[in-house]
């Protein structure tokens, strides 16, 4: 690049010089050397133009000869690869920045030669010029000429869609930088040398440049343009099409510009299309590829299986493995938090040198206009980089999130017998909805830590320019309120273990009358278990309401701290005898005022650290227990043997520290094809035999082999939510003659021309609306549409009558699984004689094995339990001949004649109606059949998707719930307590300032004592009014959150069964768990937080119109646009928060649902699948979830910069008037705009 070099002395240097032409002896020799190469370059660039010019004329030449002679020409276009089609190319980030790089070079290099240009027009008009004054501007022409050249070339690889840089280019690129290094090297020395007179135009865009070139050098290096070319769009297709369902367009957060980012104007497409119609979720775009939940899921699981390998014997510990993959993120936001943390202290060290210029003080020209610009870029920059540091933290928060609960159902899934028995389906959920939830949150508090001792330098730092050595007071002063807080943590931290002990028993309950609420119901025992469940909710509530009041408390303590802070500081100064002027004073309490945020926090801090332990610990104790070996069954491939199942000396216990084994001795060998039958007396083991098959039973020694594909059916249903295909299918794609053999092997085509839409209809939760023939026949019907090798069904006939169990055994069994491999356990003795092998289990260990006909002539157990079947059938054959005896003179005979005349005239209408419908057309059928289909549409599913208000929210709804504790008589209490602790702490500042001299010569309008006095007064009575507020908002939180929880429950509890058939249980656990513990917790605060906002707002702009009332021209305006703003976010936000809320009750369904039904999941080797549904839900959730919290930062950007704009307008007026005219007392106005636009 550039350098005006003086190369005076030197001996080496005037030999070079001679050599060269008379004009060029006074340019540099890098200048020369630049020149030069990028000359080279240029014409190596034309020559390479020029030749593939002459080859495309050559080979169109060529084509129009062939064509000519009528032979058909296939001529491949650009960008692509022989037989391929370019779909779509995406334009990446690097790309983007590599032009920009290429343009701003150009840009400042044309700047330089207009400069140049300018100074020789200038020289020569002055007669100053020489005849070789023109090669000043040889460097900067020969370089605009390169860089146009270089970045006609970097925009042309987008017209080709280029993946690599030409090679030329990259060279060029590489050379460029070498040349700028030597230039910069030459251009340091130069200045050391002869200081600011080396300056020029050309050193100046040398230095400009050189960021911009190491840029392009990395990508010359790297080759890689940042264009990604989809050629094939089959391999573009989703591995699962549901995740792309109704949206195909991923988020432009993933691809958006440095400006779209920085204004987060990325998320106008979708806040548009919000603010004409109501969002859906097919609305919203797909999360980019590393916000995925897949992505951060394997990422966290990685390193937490890592520290586990690395220390077996030691406990690995969530949050380190949480920090190593997550580091960047947060290292990114740390960034952000840092610069906002420096720029927000501009404005507090400023303070005094603005006083002193308004007071008269003046050290350099427009110094006023000055400052106040430098007040305006900090608060611009602290706008800027607090939205992208929220942003960070949230979507940080919201990869944790996904990542631990895709962990926590993982785990869900592998549970042994044992850990199972230690962790019921409601605390499990409730790991999952408030343990992940509270580790999520507390990316917020992440940077607290470092950042309050960086708060408490940069305090203290600037209270020693104000006070002097008084800041040591300050420093001792808030040493002691942090300490402070130490037994209040852990105070707080035993509150919250409780209080989420009690939580976990009342969701247990909770999920167990929900399970079993037909019973209740018919038992008449909902208001037993209401009042039982009210009971627990008594106990969580009184953990509850001490955790809310020792908040309060600790919220009084905090915000007297920056008070108790500021009374000791201006106290030791005032002792000291140090001077406080209306300057200092006002820095010193903007200064406490930004330290009170971190000291505010840190009560906040100190709780959420708590919180964020005992959710870490209780989520990390989960993720230790014991799994279930992968090694408990060996699965070999289908054909390497034809031993389908074999076990060797096994040795079962569902309890390992018992004595007594469950299974003991079991030594079997089947071969492919067999059909085995268990037998034996309730509690021998049988099922427990089938579950060592599994491998779900704890192995104490032994092994298992199965050779093949599995496929179990549990004696008790599993049924999961959805339609009856879905069940049926569980996860194979659709055939559908496969399909139908299936149906009429199961018996089932009869049962679903029964139903109002057939396969198609909705079951209810756990199946709640086919009965337990039904649900079994579902069961085998999935186990048959698998076509596994090996077939493991339990007692699959005793939900069935007799009739249909025969049929069964003869459609299923005998015929569809005639080839596989059939163990079943069966208390039916007709079906033994078609065993191949019969079991006969007792006190767990196989007493009998061998065929029907050989057990009998041994006349041991099995014989027992035969002639105990047949003594049972005969007693119920006598007692029905003895009733028919009874019924022989029973007038109801004639009833029974004529019902078989009726029936013999059915079946005769039946043989008529065959007829006729043999008779009709096939395109009647038709018909009839889509006249069926219509009308089975039009009826009502029995479980219908969760149902979401639209537009905005009532008023009644806020009304309702602020009635729901004292009739909202608390509402005008906390409001009075916020007005007064606004108006005492505005009448505190207004005092120190008025009372403290103007400057450091005039005299104070009071003495000491009575200044600090007054000070303090003002200052604590505030505090104190905090304190009320706190404890009322507490108050009124806690009688709200118990009215509607206790409603809720009523309403549940005496809510008709239908309501249950049609509910899943995973909407109402949402409602009890998650939703419940926002209105314990997070609600009444953010209300009070609101109406605290609201009311200091209304406090700055008074401050601010007293001061300068011009300044009303500017809020009046401001205030229409933050209410337009506001109205258009919120047709938006409404809807995204909606759609939040629903998409997470599909997760904690299938989350129960899985626990449930985890061994038949695992019998049929899904886990992968259910994973992957579960992956799927988190993203679905994640999706509006994203865009939720973007859209918050997307309004609170715009209305800071609105008030940013206020507080530069206010600024500037301020300087405008006259030196001396505007009283000090006035002057509290400038601490309080400063803290603007955090309201």
């Amino acid at each position: 690049m550039g350098i005006n070099l003086f190369w005076a002395t030197g001996t080496t240097t005037s030999e070079a010089s001679n050599h060269l032409p008379g004009a060029f002896r006074g340019v540099p020799i890098l200048e020369l050397a630049s020149v030069c190469i990028n000359s080279t370059l240029f014409l190596v660039f034309l020559l390479i133009v020029s030749a593939r010019l002459v080859f495309a004329c050559l080979d169109w030449i060529g084509v129009r000869k062939e064509d000519s002679n009528g032979n058909r020409v296939a001529i491949r276009y650009r960008g692509g690869v022989e037989g391929e089609e370019i779909q779509c190319a995406v334009i990446g980030k690097d790309y983007k920045a590599s032009v920009f790089c290429c343009v701003y070079v150009l840009f400042v290099q044309v700047l330089v030669l207009v400069f140049d240009a300018v100074g020789l027009v200038r020289g020569a008009a002055k007669g100053k010029g020489n005849n070789s004054g023109w090669t000043v501007l040889l460097l900067p022409a020969s370089q605009g000429l390169a860089w146009f050249l270089l970045s006609l070339s970097a925009l042309y690889c987008k017209y080709k869609t280029a993946e690599k840089f030409p090679l030329l280019l990259r060279i060029w690129w590489i050379v460029s930088f070498i040349i700028c290094l030597c230039t910069l090297y030459a251009d340091g020395k130069g200045f050391l040398i002869e200081g600011s007179s080396h300056l020029s135009s050309h050193v100046l865009a040398n230095f400009a440049v050189t960021p911009p070139l190491a840029f392009l050098c990395f990508v010359a290096i790297r080759g890689v343009t940042g264009i990604r070319v989809r050629r094939n769009p089959d391999l573009q297709e989703p591995l699962l099409l549901e995740e792309e369902a109704g949206c195909l367009k991923v988020t432009p957060y993933s691809e958006a510009g440095l400006f779209s980012l920085a204004t987060l104007s990325w998320l106008n497409s979708l806040l548009s299309i919000g603010a004409k119609r109501p969002l859906e979720l097919k609305d919203i775009p797909l999360l980019a590829q590393k916000d995925r939940s897949k992505t951060n899921y394997k990422i966290l699981n990685s390193n937490w299986e890592k520290l586990k390998s690395e220390a077996p014997r030691k406990q690995p510990s969530l949050a380190w493995a949480i920090l190593k993959s997550f580091w960047k993120e947060a290292a990114c936001n740390a960034v952000f938090a840092g610069v906002n943390t420096l720029v927000s202290y501009v404005g507090p060290y400023m303070i005094s040198y603005f006083v002193d210029y308004l007071g008269g003080k003046e050290t350099f020209p427009h110094e006023g206009y000055i400052l106040a610009g430098i007040f305006f870029t900090a608060k611009l920059l602290e706008t800027l980089t607090t939205r992208q540091w929220y942003l960070g933290v949230d979507i940080l928060g919201m990869h944790v999130r996904s990542a631990l609960t895709a962990m926590v159902y993982r785990k869900g899934l592998r549970l042994s017998s044992s850990a199972r028995q230690s962790h019921t389906s409601g605390e499990i959920v409730n790991y999952m909805a408030v343990d992940v939830q509270r580790v999520g949150d507390y990316s917020w508090y992440l940077h607290d830590i470092w950042m309050l001792p960086l708060q408490i330098v940069l305090a203290l730092a600037i209270l020693y320019k104000n006070v002097g050595i008084a800041s040591v007071a300050t420093l001792v002063a808030t040493i002691i309120s942090i300490v402070a807080t130490v037994p209040l943590a852990r105070v707080q931290e035993d509150y919250q273990d409780k209080l989420m002990s009690a939580k976990d028993e009342r969701m247990r309950k909770t999920s167990e009358c929900l399970r079993n609420m037909r019973i209740l119901k018919l038992q008449a025992w909902e208001e037993r278990y209401r009042v039982l469940l009210e009971d627990m909710r008594s106990v969580e509530f009184k953990y509850l309401r001490k955790a809310l009041y020792s908040q309060a408390f600790i919220t009084f303590i905090f915000w007297s701290s920056p008070i108790f802070v500021s009374a000791i500081t201006f106290g030791t100064c005032i002792l000291l005898g140090g001077q406080l002027t209306a300057g200092s004073v006002l820095s010193a309490l903007a200064t406490f005022r930004i330290l009170q945020e971190p000291l505010r926090n840190f009560p906040d801090l100190v709780s959420m650290m708590a919180q964020t332990k005992v959710s870490l610990d209780r989520i990390s104790g989960f993720l230790l227990e014991e799994e279930l070996p992968e090694d408990a069954t060996i699965v070999l491939p289908q054909g390497i043997t034809n031993v389908a199942v074999e076990i060797r000396e096994g040795e079962f216990s569902w309890d390992p520290s018992s004595p007594t084994s469950t299974l003991s001795g079991i030594q079997i060998r089947l071969e492919k094809g067999m059909r085995v039958a268990v037998c034996g007396v309730v509690g021998s083991g049988k099922s427990s035999f089938l579950s060592c098959i599994l491998g779900e039973i704890p192995k104490v020694y032994g092994e298992v082999r199965i050779c093949g594909s599995a496929a179990y059916v549990s004696q008790s249903a599993w049924i999961q939510s959805g339609n009856i295909e879905e069940n049926i299918l569980f996860g194979c794609p659709m055939d559908k003659a496969k399909y139908k053999c299936v149906l009429n092997a199961c018996s089932l085509k009869k049962d679903l021309e029964l139903f109002s839409h057939g396969d198609q209809t909705i079951i209810g939760d756990r199946g709640i609306n086919l009965s337990g023939g039904q649900k079994q026949r579902v069961q085998l019907a999935r186990a048959l549409y698998q076509d596994a090798d090996i077939y493991l069904l339990d007692d699959p006939f005793s939900a069935v009558d007799a009739h249909t169990g025969s049929e069964l055994f003869k459609e299923y069994i005998l015929t569809a699984l005639a080839t596989k491999t059939v163990v079943f356990v069966t208390h039916q003795v007709e079906f033994l004689p078609a065993a191949d092998l019969i079991l006969v289990l007792k006190e767990g260990r196989i007493i009998q094995a061998g065929k029907y006909d050989d057990l009998l002539q041994a006349g041991t157990d099995f014989n027992t339990l035969v002639c105990a079947h047949h003594e049972a059938i005969e007693a119920m054959d006598i007692s029905n001949q003895a009733s028919e005896e009874s019924d022989e003179n029973n007038p109801l005979e004639r009833s029974i004649i004529s019902s078989k005349k009726c029936d013999s005239v059915a079946n005769n209408m039946d043989g008529m109606a065959k007829e006729v419908e043999e008779s009709t057309s096939v395109s009647d059928k038709k018909v009839i059949k889509e006249k069926k289909k219509a009308k089975r549409s039009r009826r009502k599913q029995l479980v219908q998707e969760e149902e979401r208000e639209r537009g905005r929210v009532s008023m009644k709804i806020y009304l309702s719930y602020m009635a729901a504790a004292y009739k909202g008589m608390l509402i005008p209490l906390i409001i009075i307590a916020q007005t007064l602790f606004q108006v005492l702490q505005i009448a505190s500042n207004w005092w120190m300032a008025w009372a403290n001299p103007q400057t450091a010569g005039d005299k104070p309008k009071t003495s000491s004592m009575m200044l600090i006095g007054v000070y303090m007064a003002l200052a604590f009575g505030s505090s104190w009014f905090i304190f009320v507020r706190a404890v009322l908002v507490a108050t009124f939180g806690l009688e709200a959150a118990q009215k509607l929880f206790l409603k809720m429950l009523r309403t549940v509890f005496r809510a008709p069964m239908s309501f249950f058939d049609s509910t899943p249980a995973g909407r109402i656990l949402n409602r009890v768990s998650i939703d419940q513990s926002v209105v314990d917790l997070d609600i009444p605060f953010r209300l009070g937080g609101f109406a605290s906002t609201t009311i200091q707002l209304v406090g700055i702009v008074g401050v601010m119109t007293k001061v300068t009332w011009q300044i009303l021209l500017l809020i009046v305006p401001m205030a229409i646009a933050c209410l337009w703003m506001q109205k258009y976010y919120m047709a938006s936000s409404r809807e995204l928060v909606r759609i939040v809320s629903i998409q997470k009750s599909p997760i904690i369904h299938l989350f129960a649902e899985s626990i449930a039904g985890a061994a038949t999941i695992r019998g049929f080797g899904q886990e992968k699948r259910f994973m992957k549904r579960n992956i799927y839900l988190l993203d679905c959730f994640a999706r509006p979830f994203f865009c939720s919290l973007a859209a918050i930062e997307w309004l609170c950007l715009r209305m800071e910069l609105l008030s940013t704009f206020v507080f530069a307008f206010c600024m500037v007026l301020l300087v405008s008037f006259p030196h001396g005219s505007i009283d000090p007392s006035k002057y509290i106005a400038i601490p309080f705009q400063c803290q603007m636009h955090i309201h």
